[in-house]
């Protein structure tokens, strides 16, 4: 792919993950956690860019995403969680799973989710100095293995489509 179509796919990417959060803010779920929790819908760009981009664009495209965002519809807050949870800790974690054998693109997809949670109640652990928040992390590790699933059956249908339509446009 040249580097223009390149360039283009990336900022349609990005684009698509702000819509996505954007949607998601507006639908609040507060089940036993503080400040509540979402579905994680803009993990679908960033789990499905991991089957056809390099990992440095996949990293660009979360990192601008949420820096975006977060900058339109959060605050530094939500930025410095969303960068430690998502943008970092569950890249890191999916990239890593994604190179073992056997490991379907849903096991990827709870992986990051997962591991996003962790890394958000890492950062809120540090941020408000109290390590009690760690008794969290039960309810949303649940929650990121479910959304998780659900995210990785989606990107695991749509996945086809991306690659034919990426390698058209090439």
């Amino acid at each position: 792919m040249n580097r223009n179509k390149k360039l283009a796919n990336m900022a349609m990417l990005v684009a698509l993950a702000m819509i996505f959060s954007y949607v998601e803010s507006l639908i609040p779920i507060n089940f036993g956690v503080p400040g509540g929790m979402k579905l994680g819908v803009a993990n679908l760009v960033t789990v499905t860019g991991l089957y056809f981009l390099e990992i440095p664009e996949v990293l660009a495209v979360s990192v601008l995403r949420v820096l975006l965002t977060g900058f339109l519809f959060g605050n530094g807050m939500s930025i410095i969680y969303s960068l430690a949870g998502g943008a970092v800790v569950s890249l890191l974690a999916m990239v890593l799973v994604k190179k073992m054998d056997g490991i379907s693109i849903v096991g990827v997809s709870i992986t990051g989710g997962v591991f996003h949670n962790i890394g958000q109640i890492l950062v809120a652990m540090a941020v408000v100095e109290n390590l009690k928040l760690i008794y969290y992390l039960p309810v949303l590790l649940v929650a990121g293995t479910v959304t998780g699933f659900v995210i990785g059956i989606v990107a695991g249908k749509i996945l086809p489509v991306v690659k034919k339509e990426a390698v058209r446009t090439v």
